[in-house]
């Protein structure tokens, strides 16, 4: 599985920390001087071969880091508009317009939504809608450091990824790719996953709409938390908007 492994066993060993109060993503551009500038180093994954194909994105000398980009997906539940960031992640942010440019997110579906008490998530970006697949290549993290802290975390390492945020998804250090997730609610992580933009207020009345319908329950498990969405969002088209 691409995304979140890590973070779905510790709930299911005993939850990740309970979440209190709503943490408030900052609107100031905001600048990690530790992300990559370029190159990106994007890097063909033979054993994990795309699942449509795509060429590696563009890579110069210096990545893109300023200003910002909005991206929308067209989706059969309604418009979910994003503002990506450069600043916060040159890489990612070059890497999803080029997947975008390449129409690689067209017609796709979402494949998980989760419903955990520290974790509520809509993830996407997989073609071929299990989840397993991505783009044919990685590239390192550029991970936040400016999140707020999880408040009762005994370990001190989980941080609060808020309400709009969207970040990649990944197995593991430096496997980014092409899933994404969409934070719906919330939500407690050790910050190991990017954070390269927000949704607007339209695209998340979209998702409020995907999250109350809940998830679509199998013969196992009558009322599960993690699964596919009981109302299915399918990806029309992904496009620049300018």
């Amino acid at each position: 599985m691409r995304i979140l492994l890590a973070l779905v066993l510790m709930v299911v060993m005993g939850g990740v920390v309970g979440v209190g109060g709503v943490a408030q993503a900052s609107e100031e551009p905001y600048r990690d001087p530790d992300v990559t500038r370029g190159p990106c180093a994007y890097t063909k994954t033979p054993d994990d071969p795309a699942a449509r194909p795509v060429k590696l994105p563009p890579d110069p000398r210096r990545t893109p880091d300023r200003g910002r980009v909005e991206v929308l997906l067209k989706t059969n539940q309604g418009d979910i508009p994003l503002v990506l960031d450069r600043a916060q992640a040159p890489c990612t942010v070059q890497s999803f317009l080029h997947l975008v440019e390449k129409k690689f997110y067209d017609a796709t579906t979402c494949h998980r939504l989760t419903a955990y008490p520290t974790l509520k998530v809509l993830q996407c970006g997989d073609p071929s809608g299990t989840g397993e697949r991505g783009p044919g290549y990685k590239y390192k993290d550029e991970l936040p450091t400016n999140l707020p802290p999880a408040p009762n975390d005994p370990t001190g390492e989980r941080r609060i990824y808020p309400r709009g945020t969207l970040a990649m998804a990944n197995a593991g250090p430096d496997t980014n790719g092409s899933q994404f997730f969409l934070v719906t609610a919330d939500s407690t992580l050790r910050p190991n996953y990017t954070v390269f933009g927000k949704i607007k207020p339209e695209g998340l009345r979209t998702l409020d709409k995907v999250a109350a319908s809940g998830i679509k329950p199998t013969p196992d498990n009558p009322a599960p938390v993690d699964g596919s969405p009981a109302k299915p969002v399918d990806i029309k088209r992904a496009k620049k908007d300018c």
